[in-house]
């Protein structure tokens, strides 16, 4: 129906991003070529090369292609020392203490966290109504519509509380996707949109901020701490905050990190594994590994806390710091190594002792053998570095280590063999004695596998193994629960009419297991002995709900874990890279002390904590680990003196041993690798200048790859490609149709898509 005349037509609408590249494409670049036949249908396309921009003329000053290749890397790395403008001070750290206050003022202490916290939280919920994958929240759609808005906007590179206070976001919206099951999945939308954002503006920060300053500003980032009512009003604080912890009352802590939660650990407790896996977080989380950033962190309870002096962020140089400098201790590479050689020394005590205790029971059981002795004294030390090591950290962030719970086994089993043994001396009963030996047996396959996970933390097999072990665990308790009525009722049906059950229930169990497990069907056979008619009936259903159904599902259970762990291994391993790096930083000055002098250091230096002055107990603290330690510190400052700061092997293919550089010498692919052993001459790179303009480009119009992208995205190129389909299959070429996309860059979350 036509309009009527009164009504004046709507005004045209502007043009869309698409319709405007569209409309500015150039339609005589497309020429045809038409049959002799004169039937009017183009047999082919042939497109016109465009016209070249004006490239951006690089100077004589300009670098070549492999010198900007070694810069970026250089840049990656953060390899060189402090120059000679840049002086740290004579703990080694820059940039240098501007007082000589032992303890570093916050610096983000002005940051408003509690108002940038409910910010994001209202952007996040107005932005999200809807569940989406985490496939559809990186799709270029979502990238232009809701995510770089979110990032424009937030970003603010003098507030590196942003990403803190997104990771809090997370928090909340995981908290209450498991409390409110209607609104479930759009709150696991909002937690992952939450972790994105926080990776984005991470980059930002990455990218904006180079050198050394730079890096140091995206350590602030991630390991300063945030309280989250910090700078929130007064009344706020009075009402909602919580009330000092018991760990504050009794200075277990620091003062000045009570509530304080870094952006690191709150990834590592949500798990926002996307987030730890970029390259600006690895970047951090491999300086601090080695060493080269130092902070002090916080913690949950320090059983021998030395508060006295805390260092905020700052960069290592070792040509500065002291020989003997007992802070070495506990940085997370040397710490991890410490703990590998530490167990070594367990496993090594633990089979010394095995190996000659007494196999005969008797009075001999009671003696306390040199072996056993040295066992028990250095094994006390160990749980109490454990021990202590849950304490830092708390429980969460400690479980989430490789092996935790192969530690934590151990512990039980050495408590557990420790009390029997000494109640085996208190009553002279060398039955105990005989029985402490027993349970401390049943450390041996904890122990073994135990050393296996420390030498391989970054195996996949390892960490599928721990997540297969939990799902494993879980699903047997489920099925014990399940399937407890048919071991009461069975048992119930075995008693007799004098009401005796001549098969025990722990008989019946038995049979139930081997059924379970498809060894011996031999409670079936005896199952009429219950009842003629119940009692197989039971066994058979048990056998084939149990057996059949649920170790079925039990394999498919363990096949998706294992799949879903290796569809994502790099962030697997690199989440638990990260958790091991903040694991390995401690504050509390036990760990400075190597297992048994931990014991010593905890009964000595304990006591004299409620006598002597913070400084005073620090000087002797710090003294006690230099006298203990200095063989070791004064190696490892020499060795960091050399080679902290070179360039890491890990950017670059690891070098081959040389009998396996000659034996790929026989090979017939050895070329493909040796052709880039060394750097091509001067005169090759020279003739390589094209390469320079054409990544150069004009500024203004973009350069030719530019021009090239802006054209495929014509609609004139599009609709007479789609017209020329059926064409081009009828003389045997099949081409692919382009769609109407606009080019967006790695960080939009998609790519130009080709012809």
């Amino acid at each position: 129906m036509d309009r009527p005349d009164s009504q004046s037509p709507a005004p045209p609408l502007p043009p869309t991003l698409l319709e405007a590249g569209r409309q500015s494409s150039d339609p005589s670049l497309l020429q045809f070529d038409l049959p002799e036949s004169g039937t009017g249908t183009p047999n082919h396309i042939r497109l016109a090369p465009p016209e070249r921009p004006d490239l951006y003329k690089r100077t004589q000053s300009s670098k070549s292609v492999s010198e900007a290749l070694r810069l970026e890397r250089s840049r990656e790395e953060q390899e060189a020392l402090l120059g000679s403008d840049e002086e740290a001070d004579d703990d080694g750290c820059y940039p240098p203490r501007v007082s000589d206050e032992p303890r570093a003022p916050n610096p983000h202490a002005t940051l408003p966290v509690y108002a940038t916290i409910h910010k994001i939280r209202r952007l996040v919920i107005a932005s999200i109504d809807d569940p989406y994958s985490n496939d559809q929240l990186k799709s270029p759609r979502m990238n232009t519509g809701v995510v770089r808005p979110l990032v424009d906007h937030l970003y603010d590179p003098d507030d590196v509380s942003i990403v803190y206070c997104l990771l809090v976001n997370r928090v909340q919206f995981l908290r209450e996707q498991s409390y409110q099951a209607h609104h479930q999945t759009v709150n696991i939308t909002r937690a992952n949109l939450c972790e994105l954002i926080a990776s984005r503006v991470l980059r930002r920060y990455d990218e904006d901020h180079e050198g050394r300053h730079g890096l140091l500003r995206l350590a602030n980032v991630l390991v300063a701490g945030f309280e989250p009512f910090q700078n929130a009003p007064s009344e706020i604080i009075q009402e909602h905050q919580t009330t000092p912890s018991w760990t504050m009352r009794y200075h277990l802590v620091r003062s000045e990190h009570e509530r304080m939660l870094t952006a690191l650990e709150v990834a590592i407790v949500t798990e926002a594994k996307s987030f730890l896996s970029t390259s600006a977080c690895q970047k951090i989380v491999e300086n601090v590994y080695r060493g080269r950033i130092i902070y002090t962190p916080t913690s949950f309870i320090n059983i021998l806390p030395d508060h006295y002096k805390n260092r905020g962020i700052s960069l290592y140089d070792p040509r500065k710091a002291p020989y003997l400098n007992q802070y070495r201790l506990v940085v997370p590479r040397t710490r991890n190594f410490l703990e590998a050689a530490q167990f070594i020394v367990l496993l090594i005590l633990y089979l010394l002792m095995t190996g000659n205790r007494e196999h005969i029971l008797g009075a001999r059981h009671l003696r306390y053998t040199v072996y056993e002795l040295v066992f028990d004294v250095y094994a006390m030390g160990w749980v109490l570095d454990e021990l202590a090591s849950i304490c830092e950290h708390g429980w969460t962030v400690h479980t989430e280590n490789l092996w935790s719970f192969l530690d934590l086994t151990f512990v039980v089993i050495f408590c557990t063999y420790f009390g029997v043994r000494m109640h085996g001396f208190a009553t002279d009963d060398a039955s105990y004695a005989k029985l402490a030996q027993d349970i401390i047996s049943l450390a041996a396959p904890v122990l073994l596998p135990r050393l296996a996970f420390c030498l391989l933390p970054e195996n996949m097999l390892f960490i599928a193994l721990r997540a297969m072990m939990a799902d494993f665990f879980f699903l047997t308790l489920l099925a014990a629960w399940c399937f407890g009525g048919f071991l009461f009722a069975m048992w119930w049906l075995s008693e007799t009419q004098d009401g005796n059950t001549p098969e025990g229930i722990l008989m019946i169990a038995k049979w139930m297991l081997w059924i379970w497990f498809g060894l011996d069907g031999t409670g079936v056979e005896r199952s009429v002995e219950m009842h003629w008619f119940l009692g197989p009936v039971l066994m058979i259903l048990f056998a084939f709900l149990g057996n059949t159904l649920f170790l079925t599902i039990l394999v498919a259970m363990l096949s998706n874990t294992y799949q879903n762990l290796a569809q994502n291994a790099t962030a697997e391993i690199q989440f638990r890279r990260a958790v091991l790096t903040f694991e390995g930083v401690k504050s509390d000055a036990l760990f400075a002390y190597r297992p048994p002098l931990n014991v010593l250091a905890l009964i000595i230096l304990l006591p004299m904590k409620f006598v002597l002055s913070p400084r005073w107990f620090h000087k002797v603290n710090i003294t006690l680990i230099r006298v203990t330690n200095a063989p070791f510190l004064f190696l490892v400052s020499l060795w960091e003196r050399r080679f902290l700061w070179n360039r890491s092997r890990m950017l670059t293919p690891p070098k081959r041993h040389a009998w396996l550089a000659m034996w790929e010498q026989f090979g017939a692919h050895g070329d493909l690798h040796a052709v880039f052993d060394a750097d091509p001459p001067q005169d090759i790179i020279d003739d390589m200048s094209d390469i320079d303009e054409v990544l150069g480009g004009d500024w203004n119009g973009g350069g030719h790859i530019t021009a090239i992208r802006r054209r495929r995205g014509s609609r004139s190129t599009a609709d007479v490609w789609s017209r020329s389909r059926e064409i081009s299959r009828a003389n045997g070429f099949r081409r692919r149709s382009t769609r109407d996309t606009v080019g967006t860059t790695e960080e939009d979350g998609g790519g130009d898509e080709a012809p």
